[in-house]
């Protein structure tokens, strides 16, 4: 079992033994009772201490070997200018009555040697202690090393955290319990080295943090969080269900997480990402994406390359889209800025790199689109109505309005004298293009808060006409990533259609049910006298106040539609459930007017 110290009593049992080890390196054993009381079978007993300290002479760039089967270790680098050699501390503490706590501390097995590449480092608990006993005897165990700075480190425990401070060569750390926190990991490693791997950390249960890694890194945890800096190489991020965070990836990223959410500044190539549950947030991408999630939102800054993006439930909002795009989402809205980069030679036309796409079940799909592209779009709103597609009229959709009632309702157009094929498929949404120079200040706004939010998670998002930097000497947080408050993504969707439609759209079942008082419309006399009937359906607007406003007639006879909408007037929905909306909502109200046999 691996004891928890309070940082007072770390910071004074480190300090007394790095005077000692560390900066006056000798080779000597020797025990103190400490003032720790616990309990050990009914008896309130102090703790009994050994602490063994040494150094070995190495060389500057030579490989620390530690192994442990329980301790936490701590490991630190040489002041400059003083010879290489590994400085250890070892503490060694048992709750164990004595004359049985000396024998244990005696016991307790310290193997330290010089071997071809560097220095090893074993310790072994004392056989009695890896089998049951009836004394009940816990041990603790803390290792303190200094190692040239630029030593390579491997360090295993059993049970420990493992905290580093900059390494300048390679680092392996393995726990099967604890966190990993690390500053700086390949350092002092040559530039044309910094593709293969540098850092390799792994932990069965405990959180994750590493500043920059100038080389490849490997991170994985069974359930805890990973938060990383900067990564000059490749970068293997999982996690059982933790969070996933990390500064710029120079390399490929393969990002995995069963249930957290996951969050990336900037990557310069592709780019693989998973969680089975949680939000993806990104930056900037210079290459491609393919990302999933099983039922949070999706949102990206910008991507140039192809972009295929799939969610359960959530929905997506993308602020700039140069390449490819296929993004599906079962339930949530799509919102999608497609700007492909444009020619060299001004006044041209741009276009897509290839055929796009982006699907939605029940949710709405809005994009915007430049003026200049030359694409064929091909709109389907499967259970549509004829004013399911919402276009600029410079556009020119040519619309095939639905055959029956509810049907199908498709729409198409070449722009710019037609290109590569933009496909829009919704089951029961509403489809909206716009031109990319419409509502200019949202997009902005939008951009601003994502970099605002990625900064506050310690993630800087690059400047325009992105290009990787030299790595920035960041430390990680203090603490793991933290959670989310609220659904971010969810609330600039209800900001983007108040700001398209003026509120938030509701659907009428669920409109209906926070209705309290909804008198039903007399039938006009002069229709029955004509023998008109049939539906009408009407666009409102319901206000804080819990007023009901009619927007639009949507189909319908006029003269039916005059006792809808006079009666529309003296409808009130609930004050308390508008108060929990954003502004006001709207929806559709249908009648259905049929003169009796």
């Amino acid at each position: 079992m691996n004891r928890k110290f309070t940082n007072a009593h770390s910071t004074v049992l480190w300090s007394a033994m790095l005077a000692i080890a560390l900066l006056a390196p000798v080779a000597r054993a020797g025990e103190s009772l400490g003032n720790d009381p616990v309990k050990n079978n009914d008896v309130t007993l102090p703790h009994v201490a050994a602490d063994r300290t040494g150094s070995i002479p190495t060389k500057d760039t030579a490989t620390l070997h530690l192994t442990a089967d329980l301790g936490s270790v701590r490991v630190m680098t040489l002041p400059p200018g003083v010879a290489p050699e590994v400085r250890y501390a070892v503490h060694i503490e048992t709750d164990a009555r004595t004359p049985l706590a000396e024998h244990l501390l005696d016991r307790y097995g310290l193997l330290t040697r010089t071997v071809p590449d560097g220095v090893e480092i074993t310790g072994t608990l004392p056989p009695q202690l890896s089998r049951p006993s009836s004394n009940g005897a816990q041990f603790w165990v803390e290792f303190e090393v200094a190692v040239p700075h630029g030593y390579n480190v491997e360090v295993k425990t059993e049970a420990g955290d493992i905290e580093t401070q900059d390494i300048g060569g390679t680092a392996q750390l393995v726990t099967q319990g604890g966190n990993i926190r690390t500053g700086r990991i390949g350092i002092d490693r040559g530039r044309n080295e910094a593709s293969s791997p540098v850092a390799k950390l792994e932990t069965e249960g405990g959180h994750i943090q590493v500043a920059d890694v100038d080389g490849d890194l490997n991170a994985f945890t069974a359930g805890g969080h990973i938060n990383a800096g900067n990564i000059a190489g490749d970068a293997h991020l999982h996690s059982g269900g933790g969070h996933i965070r990390a500064g710029q990836i120079r390399g490929r990223a393969d990002l995995e997480t069963d249930g957290g959410n996951i969050t990336i500044g900037q990557a310069g190539a592709f780019v693989t990402v998973r969680t089975g549950g949680g939000q993806i947030d990104f930056g900037e991408v210079r290459g491609s994406v393919r990302a999933q999630t099983g039922g949070g939102g999706i949102r990206i800054m910008y991507v140039s390359g192809p972009l295929e993006v799939e969610s359960s439930a959530g929905s997506i909002c993308l602020t700039r889209v140069a390449g490819t795009v296929r993004a599906q989402t079962a339930g949530g809205t799509i919102r999608a800025w497609i700007n492909p980069d444009a020619p060299s030679s001004t006044g041209s036309t741009v276009h897509l790199a290839g055929f796009s796409q982006l699907t939605s079940g029940k949710g709405d799909i809005v994009v915007f689109l430049p003026r200049n592209l030359a694409a064929d779009i091909d709109a389907l709103v499967e259970s549509g109505g004829e004013h399911k597609i919402d276009a600029d009229p410079a556009l020119a959709l040519a619309v095939q309005a639905p055959t029956t009632r509810g049907g199908p309702l498709h729409a198409a157009a070449k722009l710019n004298g037609g290109g590569p094929q933009l496909k829009l498929r919704t089951t029961s949404g509403t489809i909206r293009l716009q031109f990319l120079d419409s509502e200019v200040a949202l997009r902005e706004s939008l951009i601003r808060e994502q970099r605002e939010r990625l900064t506050q998670y310690g993630v800087q998002t690059l400047p325009a006409g992105f290009d990787v930097p030299e790595l920035a000497q960041t430390q990680p947080a203090e603490t793991p990533v933290p959670e989310d408050k609220g659904d971010w993504l969810e609330n600039w969707i209800d900001r983007m259609e108040i700001a398209f439609w003026g509120g938030m759209r509701e659907d009428p079942e669920e409109f209906r049910k926070h209705l309290i008082n909804w008198p039903p419309p007399p039938y006009p006399e002069i229709a029955k006298k004509a023998g008109v009937q049939g539906f009408v359906r009407l666009e409102v607007r319901a206000t804080k106040d819990g007023r009901i406003e009619v927007l639009k007639l949507i189909e319908g006879s006029p003269t039916l539609a005059d006792a809808a909408i006079s009666t529309i007037k003296q409808w009130r929905v609930s004050p308390s459930w508008m108060s929990a909306k954003k502004g006001d909502v709207i929806s559709t109200v249908t009648f259905n007017f049929q003169l009796p046999h």
